[in-house]
């Protein structure tokens, strides 16, 4: 009796597993980031305030953006589209979660004025580039839906970036006695 549950125990197990339902769920119970190292991924737990994960966030944006330009000048003899289009969804990812933490810094009250600040001076630079690449990059029919995709995002987090200035909370006002 006990050889028959083990035995069927097993088959269940096995065949959960074997569909994909256990490595799915613990992924998903992780909450990682697919677009992040372990090691950048190690950073963003480690950084102490907001603020330091939304620098964090959009130096690992500007990497993915660096990588992209390096990839369209010197292509790759395997899965060049592939890297492509996964290093500009890569960098979308980034200044999204970048833009999220910004709001979730309002909403706490956090001191977050520099990462406002840094975000709204990347965020125009990041738009200059790919604006250039909108226009007239080289293989643009391979990547153009993700790069749309990252101009309107890039636009959205420079908008509440704008708009999160105004809704900080001012800097303390140190008075003289």
């Amino acid at each position: 009796m006990k050889q028959r549950i083990f035995a069927l125990l097993l088959s269940v197990v096995s065949l959960a597993g074997a569909s994909g339902v256990l490595p799915e769920r613990a992924s998903a119970q992780r909450g990682e980031k697919d677009y992040l190292s372990s090691v950048e991924a190690g950073k963003i737990r480690d950084a102490e305030t907001t603020n330091d994960r939304i620098k964090l966030f959009l130096i690992f944006a500007e990497d993915r953006l660096t990588k992209f330009q390096y990839e369209l000048d010197h292509p790759s003899s395997n899965k060049h589209v592939e890297m492509l289009n996964y290093l500009m969804n890569s960098y979308i990812g980034c200044v999204d979660d970048a833009a999220d933490l910004i709001q979730l810094g309002l909403e706490k009250q956090d001191n977050i004025r520099q990462g406002i600040d840094l975000m709204a001076t990347k965020s125009k630079d990041f738009l200059e580039i790919l604006k250039k690449y909108s226009v007239g990059g080289p293989e643009l029919d391979v990547y153009k839906d993700n790069l749309d995709d990252a101009v309107e995002g890039t636009e959205d987090a420079l908008r509440e970036a704008e708009k999160a200035r105004k809704k900080a909370a001012p800097p303390p006002i140190r008075r003289k006695n």
